[in-house]
């Protein structure tokens, strides 16, 4: 049987439910590309039954992050914000009450690429529920204050708290270093060196596009940043991201506590491949529903995983069956 086939078996199965579509590349080449047609949304508004393929636009949801981690490093190399070891308060004079307070000057930038603030910040909670902390700082009337002002939890740097309101703070470093958008600085610096025309960035009610789950790419767009990872940074002779960045966001940064571990916005892993002996690191964006990018550096492997469960703690299933039973036993064997 092909990789292709023993996909579709675990489709016809069940076991490989609410999918939309995988791509997957190993050494720069496509070796699975497969789509189905189903039921989908765009940042919770019904799309209907949608006829995926290689060009259609998908929710990153928190995919989203990852790839905000890659402008970060972008900007950084440009000169235009602030290094991870920089305070992370003074960059945000408007509060001065904030800044004020002994436990926050203790914050950094690093801090907030790594989500360990330290700060009290709850996406446990159904992303329907008011009180899920992304939700309620999108609800709030200055989202960055929201994010600032929480309480304080933990030293900053000993404990990882997943937390969107990190990112939005991310991005609006971005925002502020480079003059632009999040969007059009990502059509710049990253989207159109890589070929990228067509995708959507979500903005909340306040006009400002969400960095923790906003962006729409195609599967073929995502897989292609995904690659530039696995290149170091490079494109076509060109550098589109710094080595360091690339390296620096692939080294483990703090233990989730689930086994993992996590770094600049990226989780880190380690699973077994036929294309290599033993077991190798992978480093992924994780989103709400089942979206995946999945990259294993050493085995030179890259995959893209869309679905439709949102909102479901066990969305986790399906992506993860795939990577660990159809891609790694089934690339470079």
């Amino acid at each position: 049987m092909t990789i292709l086939d023993k996909l579709k078996a675990g489709i016809a199965s069940g076991l490989l439910r609410d999918l939309h579509g995988v791509i997957a590349s190993h050494a720069g080449q496509i070796v699975l590309e497969h789509y189905l047609t189903a039921r989908d949304e765009a940042w919770g508004r019904p799309l209907g039954e949608v006829n995926f393929g290689p060009q259609m636009l998908h929710d990153l949801r928190s995919v989203t992050k990852s790839i905000v981690g890659l402008l970060y490093g972008i900007a950084l190399d440009r000169g235009q914000v602030p290094p991870p070891d920089a305070p992370l308060m003074p960059h945000f004079p408007e509060y001065p009450d904030l800044a004020a307070a002994p436990e926050r000057q203790r914050l950094t930038v690093g801090h907030a690429l790594t989500m360990t603030l330290g700060l009290e910040w709850d996406e446990e909670r159904p992303y329907t529920d008011p009180l899920n902390s992304e939700i309620a700082m999108e609800m709030a009337p200055d989202r960055y204050r929201f994010v600032l002002d929480r309480p304080v939890v933990a030293e900053p740097g000993t404990r990882w708290i997943y937390s969107g309101g990190s990112v939005a703070l991310v991005g609006e470093l971005i925002r502020r270093g480079t003059g632009q958008s999040l969007p059009q600085f990502a059509k710049e610096a990253l989207f159109e060196p890589l070929g990228i025309t067509d995708f959507v960035w979500a903005a909340g009610d306040d006009g400002v596009p969400s960095a923790a789950s906003g962006l729409r790419l195609n599967s073929r767009d995502l897989l292609r940043i995904g690659q530039l990872v696995l290149a170091k940074g490079q494109w076509q002779g060109r550098t589109i991201i710094s080595q360091a960045w690339i390296e620096a966001s692939l080294t483990p940064a703090i233990d989730t506590g689930d086994g993992l571990a996590y770094s600049r916005l990226w989780f880190i892993g380690e699973d077994a491949t036929t294309a290599l002996p033993g077991s190798h690191p992978w480093v992924a964006g994780f989103g709400n529903g089942g979206q995946r990018l999945w990259l294993m550096p050493d085995a030179g492997i890259a995959a893209v995983i869309f679905s439709g469960k949102y909102n479901a703690r066990d969305a986790w299933v399906t992506p993860t069956r795939i990577w660990r039973e159809i891609i790694l036993p089934n690339i470079g064997a």
